[in-house]
């Protein structure tokens, strides 16, 4: 298993080319979490600096994880061509659309619906392994613009906000996400 500190420009082009990529976070306490994402949500913006649009889902784990222990997991992975797994830890900040810096960060990712927050994360070791165990799959499309951006446009920018105090100013243990603070 080759251990890094950065990427490097052969594990960026093998980034860019995923059409799903998983995130992992946990607070010192209570439940890992880890979730699969797609869309363009994904930016490289240096070997050690990767920016991840986060849309709104029926959680907000990953927000109040990093609130309450700063450490990020992002794991991509080859369903076709060459098997690789690449492993991305680092440290993630969030920026909210009343933070200072969204109008820079959101202007690299295409407007979206239901866009919640960004993480900006700091790579600080980058692991490959062989992913034969992961099959072979194809890829068909993305969800997204049929299903999910519709389902946040559908409820217009009030009911997003009131979708999200139901639903993403806590995780499931109880952490706040931060999703409405000054």
């Amino acid at each position: 298993m080759p251990v890094g500190h950065k990427l490097n420009g052969t594990l960026r082009k093998f980034i860019e080319r995923q059409h799903v990529f998983f995130v992992a976070t946990a607070a010192e306490t209570g439940r890992v979490n880890l979730s699969p994402k797609g869309a363009d949500s994904l930016r490289i913006l240096s070997d050690i600096h990767i920016r991840w649009l986060s849309l709104s889902g029926s959680g907000n784990e990953t927000a109040g994880h990093i609130r309450q222990q700063n450490r990020i997991t992002m794991m991509f992975c080859a369903f076709d061509g060459d098997a690789l797994i690449l492993r991305v830890y680092g440290t993630a900040k969030i920026i909210h659309p009343r933070d200072e810096g969204w109008q820079e960060a959101i202007a690299m990712f295409p407007l979206m619906a239901g866009t919640r927050q960004i993480f900006d994360v700091e790579v600080d070791t980058v692991q490959t392994s062989c992913g034969t165990g992961v099959p072979i799959m194809q890829y068909q499309h993305q969800r997204a613009p049929d299903e999910l951006l519709p389902f946040y446009e559908d409820m217009g920018t009030e009911g997003v906000k009131n979708y999200w105090k139901k639903k993403n100013t806590e995780t499931i243990d109880g952490f706040e996400t931060g999703l409405f603070e000054d």
